[in-house]
């Protein structure tokens, strides 16, 4: 009886070649890094900023469209990362001086196109949101600030969690687009992150697992690079 080869699927397999046991998505991955790079120096801030200008205009839009429509709702969703080998404190230390050198937090994901501390104490940030490219801000907007993370079902108790950060996202407008609720523990190995992000509840299901997809390239990258800067 022979197989219908065309019914299988294609496979390939790195048999010899480049030196050391990385694989071609590690390849990838490094040369993807390098060429946005290099745009990103090419082009500077404004000039990639300029260049997406219709994206962001469109991509706000859609999340103040989806804000209105939701009438204050959010969904949420977590992820979680394990972490070995480095303390919470090690990584927050760290990224509490990383939040001065955009290059450090743009180079977290390949979806990162501006994050900029603002003179009132806000971040700007121009990133993907699912696929939608957003200008948008992070901070206490408002004068609830952070009282919905006090109740949020996704609040992890202090005793096992005691480094919690909170924040809303929000358009230049104010316009509240978003939230994340951020913990930390440490373990006997290391840490553990647990990540909320919260989304417009009219928002389709891919714009939450996305946002879930991209703390999970982000903060890997950033605990990878915290504990580089520590050997």
């Amino acid at each position: 009886m022979t197989t219908n080869q065309s019914s299988l699927p294609v496979t390939v397999t790195l048999e010899s070649g480049p030196a050391g046991n990385e694989s071609i998505d590690d390849f990838e991955l490094f040369y993807s890094r390098r060429a946005m790079a290099r745009l990103r120096t090419r082009l500077g801030r404004q000039g990639l900023l300029d260049l997406l200008a219709a994206d962001i205009e469109e991509g706000n839009a859609f999340l103040r469209e989806s804000a209105l429509a939701s009438d204050g709702s959010f969904r949420g969703g977590t992820t979680v990362l394990t972490t070995r080998g480095l303390t919470s404190g090690e990584f927050l230390g760290w990224m509490d001086k990383a939040f001065a050198d955009e290059d450090i937090l743009l180079a977290a994901h390949p979806e990162h196109y501006s994050i900029t501390n603002q003179a009132d104490g806000s971040v700007h940030v121009v990133e993907n949101i699912g696929p939608h490219t957003c200008s948008f801000y992070l901070g206490g907007w408002g004068t609830e600030a952070m009282a919905w993370a006090a109740d949020a079902a996704e609040r992890l108790p202090e005793a096992e969690f005691p480094h919690k950060q909170a924040t809303n996202l929000f358009l230049a407008d104010h316009t509240v687009i978003g939230r994340v609720l951020i913990q930390f523990g440490d373990t006997a190995a290391g840490f553990t992150s647990s990540l909320s992000v919260y989304v417009p509840s009219a928002c389709p299901e891919d714009i939450l697992e996305h946002h879930l997809r991209h703390f999970a390239v982000e903060f890997r990258n950033w605990i990878v690079a915290a504990a580089a800067a520590r050997a």
